[in-house]
């Protein structure tokens, strides 16, 4: 299996998403904000409907499993070979997420398994159309691998608190191969840590995505003025930023335009949003490894969220090529960016 070039190489954390269906619950929102809090009876015994477990997820997992798809569809005249460099503990959960990417076609040959030690396992709780997420990412003495044949593309996204010097050694390679091209999904981590950090990163950075919130916190700003964090962002080093805002759409900064991009039309109510931004972020990349511009990308990549959010879990509603491009077929007449 690993005799062959990977030519996008997701890097970051996996792990198993067990999600817990609540039936008994309230969101309340703060006035004039998007800042909402989901609320439980405390001391009390909450009912829930049923528990699903998903393997092999996180924001590069899922990345690397959507452009897989994307990438080796039948009867394509070019395929993208999709890799994983994660960390993975030596019981059965690791052992059942590495099954989960093999048969997904991602290659694994960088994941790195800690066998004294356990795989990621978060708590998803859903309630509604939304969920709020547990996370305990596990420390692991994260050690930057030799690799002999370079991607085309890294795709960075989740990474634990203790990966600072990983994030150097991550630079330092592409640094030294100036060739790769370095897509950039900041998790959580990322985030706290902010531009001055990771300066190295960003300035190396190809293609940006994060959402408005997201945006907000790295920036450290208040201000939801979309083409203002567009363009401070893109002046800290990336080419190209995207930024995601939920269901009212995206929007882009190619160097010297800023644009809109509406969400694809839902067929039917969401049922639950987890992915929906790793969804979006890998298929416009893909979009790009198969020649698209980036304004073609831009009209890819909110496919594979309006199908994401039709399932539970963040790789079930994942497409292919072939379907992807029948919905840009079939898509309405006003889905299309335009200039703001």
């Amino acid at each position: 299996m690993f005799d062959k070039n990977i030519d996008f190489l997701a890097i970051g954390d996996i792990t198993t998403d067990a999600f817990i269906r609540i039936k008994d619950a309230s969101v309340h929102c703060k006035i004039d904000t998007d800042q909402c809090e989901i609320c439980l009876r405390f001391g009390d015994k909450v009912p829930f409907e049923y528990v699903k477990v998903i393997k092999a997820v996180g924001n590069s997992a899922n990345a690397a499993v959507s452009a897989s798809r994307i990438g080796n569809t039948h009867g394509s005249p070019t395929t993208i070979r999709s890799g994983l460099m994660t960390q993975l503990g030596g019981d059965q959960n690791g052992k059942d997420c590495l099954a989960n990417l093999v048969k997904e076609k991602v290659d694994t040959r960088f994941s790195q398994i800690h066998k004294d030690m356990q795989t990621n396992y978060h708590f998803v709780l859903w309630y509604e159309s939304d969920r709020t997420i547990l996370i305990n990412q596990i420390a692991y003495p994260y050690k930057f691998p030799a690799i002999r044949k370079n991607p085309k593309w890294i795709y960075l996204s989740s990474l634990a608190q203790n990966s600072t010097q990983y994030h150097k050694d991550i630079v330092n390679y592409l640094n030294e191969n100036k060739e790769i091209k370095l897509a950039f999904q900041p998790g959580t981590f990322q985030i706290k840590l902010g531009i001055k950090e990771l300066k190295d990163i960003y300035k190396r950075t190809e293609v940006f995505i994060c959402n408005a919130e997201e945006a907000q916190k790295i920036l450290h700003t208040e201000s939801r003025d979309i083409k203002m964090l567009l363009a401070e962002m893109h002046a800290n080093g990336p080419k190209i930023v995207l930024i995601t805002d939920g269901p009212k759409g995206a929007y882009m900064l190619d160097g010297e335009h800023f644009y809109f991009m509406p969400i694809y039309p839902d067929p039917k109510p969401p049922l639950e949003r987890t992915g929906c931004g790793d969804a979006f972020a890998s298929t416009f990349v893909s979009a790009l490894m198969f020649g698209k511009s980036p304004l073609e990308a831009l009209m890819w990549a909110p496919i594979n969220p309006m199908s994401v959010v039709q399932y539970v879990g963040a790789q079930e509603g994942l497409l292919d090529r072939e379907n992807l491009e029948w919905f840009l077929k079939n898509a309405p007449e006003d889905y299309k960016p335009r200039e703001i």
